[in-house]
């Protein structure tokens, strides 16, 4: 039981956020540590500029995660950015900081790589990241750093290193034997959808990471193990994220 009374305020930034994970986590977390004082609430904002009004309104705030679509948008609120992400590109946690900057972080890389390695074997040289939003940017980092080769793909590529959905073909995927789908498709509750694979030429060598937790198995997972495929979906990532989140807010 904490003897300190005010209440401590961390929160979600992001637009139609209801299916939260971060909420129950960190909810069930403070409740653990019998952080009665502690609080984790929803920001729902239709526009980013709507921020401001967030700040004004919530002095108490200590920490902040953010998610799609603001992971970029949030850069020019923030007094200061990590190193990292700053490499990223994208920003998923605030820090409000004792003088009363904002500094950005990315956990996204760290949930993420420490779930993946585990998963690593050595025909997963190749790397084909589906969707090109802010999530991508920490998934690119990571395997940047771990030398494995990627290609994004997109529905409208216009970048030198991303490709369309109808160039995935049977060669491609003999040779590319890591998918992450980085994409909302196939989240509840649309839950049949899923993104438009030639899912016949996967095999027992393929690696299929989907960032999506619900539900458990998405249809692309599925498909994938249907395979003989390695699945894995971002469950464990978030809770990995959350607690580096939990880590730079208390350092």
């Amino acid at each position: 039981m904490t003897k300190n009374t005010e209440i401590k305020l961390f929160g979600l930034l992001g637009k139609n956020i209801s299916y939260s994970f971060s909420r129950g986590y960190f909810k069930d977390k403070f409740k653990q540590l019998g952080l009665d004082n502690f609080k984790y609430l929803n920001f729902d904002l239709k526009e980013i500029k709507d921020f401001k009004e967030v700040l004004d309104n919530n002095p108490n705030i200590k920490g902040l995660n953010i998610t799609i679509p603001y992971k970029e948008e949030i850069f020019p609120f923030l007094d200061k950015i990590d190193a990292t992400a700053k490499k990223i590109g994208a920003v998923n946690t605030i820090k409000f900081t004792k003088r009363g900057n904002l500094k950005g972080f990315n956990t996204d890389a760290f949930g993420f790589e420490n779930s993946l390695l585990p998963l690593l074997k050595s025909n997963h040289k190749k790397a084909l990241i589906l969707g090109t939003g802010g999530a991508s940017k920490a998934i690119a980092f990571v395997l940047k750093k771990n030398n494995i080769k990627f290609k994004f793909v997109s529905r409208n590529p216009t970048k030198k290193k991303e490709i369309s959905y109808l160039d995935i073909n049977r060669e491609l995927l003999l040779e590319t034997h890591l998918i992450i789908n980085c994409t909302p498709l196939g989240t509840s509750p649309n839950v049949e959808l899923c993104p438009e694979l030639p899912y016949q030429y996967l095999s027992k060598n393929h690696l299929l990471y989907d960032l999506i937790y619900n539900p458990e198995v998405t249809t692309f997972l599925s498909k994938g193990k249907e395979k003989g495929a390695t699945i894995k979906n971002g469950l464990e990532m978030l809770q990995l994220q959350a607690e580096e989140s939990w880590r730079i807010w208390n350092s």
